[in-house]
């Protein structure tokens, strides 16, 4: 049964709405679980609440209490239990309430999960996603504001992805689920309900492939690649300096582990400068990797410095002093600066 539609103004059915990311992703789980009736959501508050961002709402109405789990206050055994199920033949999505709590998981996740279907010879698959809200801007307390997608990009075994708009969250959530693979889903929190960012999302339209970075702006004077939250913060700039003569091509990686980096490598080609933006602290990150690369693959192309614009190399700050840790649209644009003037 495909996700509900509205009607447009002749009465006829529609097949496209819009939609922020928070609702595409609750239309995403139900899309998936009508699919799918081995697809179970597990995790706190999931299930009557709806989840602490309203992410679930209405599915343990629709699907029951066997479907949608409201489980104890605990990662480890939430991931742990997730993993069973898995290996009995369903697709379980755990809900980590907030990032900072998966570390309880952690265990779980990179000793377990990550190794099974290479401990056994590609005998059991864990097809297990792990939703996890991630990234400040929320003005939240210590542990509800962290970036720690590098850490499980660097497991063997675990696929990371991240979605930046409605589109791709309804879309990649569903690929996520019917992959066996195991998958961490980062999803920008701050931006869940974000009317700005609403957009027309077509339920039957094809999707792009899950692992792979898309082009989100032409330009030719300089490249910025981000995911996730930092996306917006990049087309933001991309704009600002538009009416200056300044073309940024702005690429969304979506896809973290694998990184599907030919598309930088094209760009950076024909731009010659790379700005990579992420809220992850830069010390061995995603940015780092994208750095890496891309002078191994671009170096005679490169006309400045890969740039860097991140998180600083602390712990998160309190609320108050978030806004001088996040990469903002100010620092992007004095990088951009810093490599055109190189």
């Amino acid at each position: 049964m495909a996700a509900p539609v509205k009607a447009t103004t002749d009465g006829a059915p529609s097949s496209v709405q819009n939609l922020t990311i928070g609702k595409a992703l609750n239309l995403g789980l139900r899309a998936a679980m009508e699919a799918d009736d081995k697809v179970l959501i597990l995790g706190e508050d999931v299930g009557k609440l709806g989840g602490v961002f309203r992410i679930t709402d209405g599915l343990q109405k629709d699907f029951g209490e066997q479907r949608v789990l409201d489980t104890p206050l605990a990662e480890s055994g939430i991931i742990g239990t997730a993993i069973g199920l898995a290996v009995r033949g369903f697709r379980p999505v755990c809900e980590i309430q907030f990032e900072g709590f998966i570390f309880p998981g952690f265990d779980q996740i990179v000793s377990q999960l990550a190794k099974l279907h290479y401990r056994t010879q590609g005998g059991v698959r864990a097809p297990v996603v792990i939703r996890v809200p991630f990234g400040g801007g929320i003005g939240a307390v210590e542990h509800h504001s962290e970036s720690p997608e590098s850490l499980f990009a660097h497991i063997a075994g675990l696929k990371v992805v991240s979605c930046a708009n409605p589109v791709d969250a309804y879309w990649m959530i569903q690929q996520a689920i019917r992959s066996d693979d195991p998958v961490l889903f980062f999803e920008p929190k701050r931006l869940y309900h974000s009317g700005a960012l609403k957009a027309p999302v077509d339920t039957t339209a094809t999707p792009d492939p899950l692992f792979a970075s898309r082009t989100v702006r032409r330009g030719s004077t300089a490249t910025l690649v981000a995911y996730g939250p930092s996306v917006k913060v990049c087309l933001d700039a991309a704009t600002a300096v538009e009416e200056d003569g300044t073309s940024l091509e702005v690429i969304d990686l979506r896809s973290l582990s694998p990184l599907d980096l030919e598309p930088v490598f094209e760009s950076v080609r024909r731009t010659g400068r790379l700005i990579a933006v992420s809220e992850a602290q830069s010390e061995s990150s995603i940015t780092s990797e994208i750095a890496a690369r891309v002078q191994q693959e671009c170096f005679y192309s490169l006309e400045s410095p890969v740039l860097r614009v991140t998180g600083f190399d602390t712990p998160y700050p309190p609320s108050k002093l978030e806004e001088h840790f996040l990469p903002d649209l100010d620092r992007v644009l004095h990088a951009v600066d810093r490599a055109l003037a190189w």
